[in-house]
């Protein structure tokens, strides 16, 4: 079977601590047409209640996978947007949900693409936050921002298949292969380490020295090859670095 759009959007729980919400997100990636679910450090929960929960859902809780950290969950998604209800200081674009399916079933036509969703009581962290292009707000009455987990999720399940609609008519350009995940974080860690090689971290600003640079360069959704570019261009300052 051709695979679709829909078929490349990964839904993404960071330490999801609830079965009932788990549950509910799989019945409402099930109604919207979504099948790829992954779980970051869930809370210990009896995976039998899931079918029982989200009636009509086993394919989709044996296809559910789970990671031990957020990197490697991410590792094969080459867009990704996260989900919050708060202001956050990161300079990322932030989405309505509309926005963000519409962007990112643009890029799965072709390539895996993920929405990140946080934990009930807290959202998703910084360090998640730092791993995503974009954000999406769901625009609730301000007197009551926060949606259950599960609802939130089937908000952008539900945009995210009337962009499939549209979705098929394009398609990204095959010769500006975007980077990965992973090829992503090993030019931050190699950006990170020529920094830290030309002494131009400041201790007490290196955490939004490197926040700031990550979101800049996320912002510019740089393709593999650019990528590449840029972890040579890192590796060749951090071998010269040094005192002169």
């Amino acid at each position: 079977m051709t695979a679709t759009p829909l078929d490349h959007v990964v839904i993404v729980l960071v330490e999801p601590q609830q079965v009932d919400n788990v549950g509910a997100t799989l019945r409402a990636m099930r109604n919207m047409g979504l099948t790829r679910l992954r779980l970051v450090r869930p809370a210990p929960f009896d995976w039998e209640r899931l079918p029982i929960i989200a009636h009509r859902t086993k394919t989709l809780v044996d296809a559910t996978q789970v990671f031990d950290n957020l990197d490697d969950a991410l590792a094969d998604t080459v867009y990704v947007i996260g989900s919050t209800a708060r202001p956050r200081v990161a300079r990322r674009p932030v989405l309505s949900p509309r926005e963000a399916a519409q962007k990112a079933l643009a890029r799965a036509v072709d390539y895996p693409v993920a929405f990140l969703f946080g934990r009930e009581d807290n959202g998703l962290p910084n360090s998640a936050i730092d791993r995503c292009h974009a954000l999406l707000t769901i625009p609730t009455d301000l007197t009551y921002a926060s949606l259950n987990l599960a609802q939130a999720v089937m908000v952008v399940a539900y945009e995210a298949r009337l962009a499939s609609l549209q979705a098929s008519s394009l398609s990204t350009d095959p010769t500006t292969e975007p980077a990965t995940a992973v090829e992503t974080e090993a030019m931050f860690e190699k950006l990170e380490a020529a920094l830290r090689a030309i002494d131009f971290l400041v201790s007490n600003h290196t955490e939004p020295t490197l926040r700031a640079l990550r979101a800049l360069i996320l912002r510019a959704e740089p393709t593999a090859e650019e990528t590449a570019l840029l972890t040579a261009m890192a590796r060749a300052i951090a071998k010269r670095g040094g005192p002169a």
